[in-house]
C-alpha cells in the first residue's frame, strides 16, 4: 500500500486481474472494466498494455523463427490471463528500482550543509563533482533540489530561505531599472572593446552602488573573474563614489584594472578621474539596460541577502562587510568550472605576471 498526494494506492490483486480477465473474455470495453469499485479507466488499462500474454513467449525453440509481422492466429495472438499476468507483476516488483537520488543520507548531509552557506542547488552540484569526482553517488541535478524544496510546503517555508532569492515561489529573474543623468565624458558600452564584452580579457570590471541606511556600499566586480570587491561610502555623491573605485584599484596592477562600466547615475559623474589617474578606460551602459551589467546586479543580490533594503550600514562595519564579500567570493561558479570567484582571479594575477616577467626577461 503505497500513499500518494495524500491517498492511498494498492497494486492489482490476483483476484481482481482474474475478474480483468472474465470481463475482457466477455468482450467488456476497458471502460467498462473501469467500473471496478476503487478502479480507474487508465490503471486498467495500463494493466492490459503492461501485462498482455503471448502464448509462443511459453516456447523458447519457437521464439527465434517468429516473424515479427505474423500478428494473426491462435499461435502469436496476444492474451490476457490471470496468472501470467500476475506472475509479471511479481517479478517487476522484486526487481530493485531506482532510489530518489536524495535518499543517499551522506549526499543529502552536504546538500543540506551547503545551502545555508548561500550556495545556490547549481554550484552544489557541480561542487560535488569536483569533491567526489569518482562517486557517483554524490551526484545530484540542481532541478532535483529546486524541485525537493517547492514540492512540499513546510520544505519550502524552511529551505527555500536559503535560495540566493528566497522567493516563495520558482520565479524568472527579472532586472530593475537605472536612473538617467546626464554625465559629462561619458563613452557608451559599444565602444567598449570585444575582450571585455565576451569575458575573454581579464580586468574588465563592472560598478555600481548599494544604498543602505546611514551609509551605502560602492561595489565593484570583475567580468572574468566574477570576483567582488565592496567599500562603504558616506553617501552617494560623485566624489565619494570616485574616491572608493581609487582606493579600490589602486592596489591591483595595470593589467587587472583595465576598465570599467558603470550605469548612468550621477555617482559616477567623476569618471573621468580613473583615466586621468589610473589609466583605466571608463564606460557606460545603456540606459534601462541593467543587464549588461548581469555581474555586478547578481553580486550586488547577493550582498542584499545579508543586508536587506532598509538596514542600516555605518562606517564601523567594515570588519563585517569583509566577511560577507570573503563568503561571496568562495562560492563556486559553474562558469568558472566550479571553481570560486577568489580562485580564478588569483590564478588570472599569477598568469599577468608571468607575462610580465617574461616581457623583462626579454
Amino acid at each position: 500500500m503505497l500513499h500518494l498526494w495524500g491517498k492511498a494506492y494498492s497494486h492489482l490483486s490476483e483476484e481482481e486481474r482474474q475478474v480483468i480477465q472474465i470481463e475482457i473474455g466477455n468482450g467488456t470495453s476497458i471502460r467498462g472494466i473501469g467500473l471496478m469499485p476503487g478502479r480507474n479507466v487508465s490503471m486498467v488499462s495500463r494493466e492490459i498494455k503492461r501485462n498482455t500474454w503471448f502464448p509462443s513467449n511459453e516456447n523458447e525453440s519457437y521464439r527465434p523463427y517468429r516473424p515479427k509481422r505474423l500478428k494473426t492466429g491462435p499461435w502469436t495472438d496476444r492474451y490476457y490471463i490471470a496468472g501470467p499476468a500476475q506472475r509479471k507483476a511479481d517479478r517487476r516488483r522484486a526487481k530493485p528500482r531506482k532510489r530518489y537520488r536524495l535518499s543517499c543520507e551522506r549526499l543529502w548531509a552536504r546538500v543540506a550543509e551547503w545551502p545555508g552557506r548561500g550556495w545556490s542547488p547549481l554550484p552544489i552540484g557541480g561542487r560535488l563533482r569536483v569533491l567526489f569526482p569518482d562517486d557517483s553517488a554524490m551526484r545530484v541535478c540542481p532541478e532535483t533540489v529546486y524541485r525537493w524544496i517547492y514540492a512540499d510546503r513546510h520544505r519550502r517555508e524552511r529551505w527555500a530561505r536559503c535560495l540566493p532569492r528566497g522567493h516563495r515561489r520558482r520565479r524568472r529573474r527579472g532586472g530593475r531599472r537605472t536612473s538617467r543623468f546626464p554625465i559629462p565624458g561619458r563613452v557608451p558600452i559599444s565602444e567598449r572593446p570585444p575582450e571585455a564584452g565576451d569575458r575573454s580579457g581579464f580586468g574588465h570590471w563592472e560598478a555600481d552602488g548599494v544604498i543602505g541606511a546611514g551609509c551605502n556600499l560602492h561595489t565593484e566586480v570583475e567580468r572574468k573573474t566574477r570576483l567582488l570587491m565592496a567599500r562603504i561610502v558616506p553617501g552617494k555623491t560623485a566624489g565619494e563614489s570616485v574616491g572608493a573605485q581609487l582606493a579600490m584599484f589602486s592596489p591591483l596592477p595595470a593589467g587587472a584594472r583595465v576598465s570599467v562600466t558603470h550605469d548612468n547615475d550621477i555617482e559616477f559623474a567623476r569618471h573621468t578621474r580613473l583615466r586621468d589617474e589610473l589609466g583605466m578606460d571608463t564606460y557606460f551602459a545603456d540606459p534601462y539596460s541593467s543587464w549588461q551589467r548581469g555581474s555586478n546586479e547578481n553580486r550586488n543580490g547577493m550582498i542584499r541577502r545579508y543586508l536587506p533594503k532598509r538596514s542600516e550600514i555605518r562606517m564601523d562595519m567594515a570588519g563585517e562587510l569583509r566577511e560577507i564579500v570573503d563568503e561571496v567570493n568562495n562560492r563556486p561558479m559553474r562558469v568558472l568550472d566550479y571553481r570560486t570567484p577568489a580562485e580564478a582571479f588569483v590564478d588570472e594575477l599569477l598568469e599577468l605576471q608571468d607575462q610580465q616577467g617574461c616581457c623583462t626577461s626579454k
